[in-house]
């Protein structure tokens, strides 16, 4: 299931029992600027990833074929070390994490480790 995430350890990825909801994510809206790459029409996918990190790379391919697959969703791949304000800012403490955005930029999912493409279909609905 695509969950908002509590913090863990970075590198590690957080287990079922660590989720939970996170609610100071809910009026938080990021735009072109925060994110260096233009917002999806109807949704945007943002990963935040690190250059050694395996699942960064499966995440980026299976989050790449979602946003082919439904149109007017963008998906931005951002270098978590090069973003540190931007990371520190949404409290971003393992990679990938990845922020699903409405088409006004606005977070309303959230999850860390390698997602499973339903469950990011399934959570591009609460953003469409």
């Amino acid at each position: 299931m695509f969950h908002r995430l509590a913090g863990a350890a970075p590198g590690r990825v957080p287990t079922r029992r660590e989720a939970r909801v996170r609610g100071r994510d809910e009026d938080r809206r990021l735009d072109a600027a925060d994110l260096g790459a233009e917002l999806g029409e109807r949704a945007t996918l943002v990963q935040f990833s690190s250059a050694f990190c395996a699942p960064c790379r499966a995440t980026r391919r299976v989050l790449g074929e979602v946003a082919r697959l439904v149109p007017g969703v963008a998906h931005v791949d951002i270098d978590a070390e090069a973003r540190l304000e931007l990371v520190r800012a949404l409290d971003i403490v393992s990679t990938p994490t990845v922020l699903v955005l409405d088409a006004g930029g606005r977070i309303v999912r959230r999850a860390a480790g390698q997602p499973r493409k339903a469950d990011v279909i399934g959570a591009l609905g609460e953003a469409l």
